[in-house]
């Protein structure tokens, strides 16, 4: 998911640079959505992980 919101950034930084900025926005917009989305994701496994950590000690 990284992956996907660094390649809309990508987009969104040629874009912006090259005068096209209502795609520009756009694509920003949903670099950072899946930032965040892969950020919670990464904190609800690492909650997980610990949990079950503590768990089997």
């Amino acid at each position: 998911m990284l992956k996907w919101a660094l390649i809309f950034l990508v987009i969104s930084l040629i874009t912006g640079f090259l005068g096209f900025s209502g795609i520009s926005a756009a694509t920003a917009g949903i670099a950072k959505i899946l930032f965040y989305l892969a950020l919670a994701i990464f904190l609800l496994f690492l909650i997980l992980a610990l949990l079950a950590g503590s768990a089997v000690v």
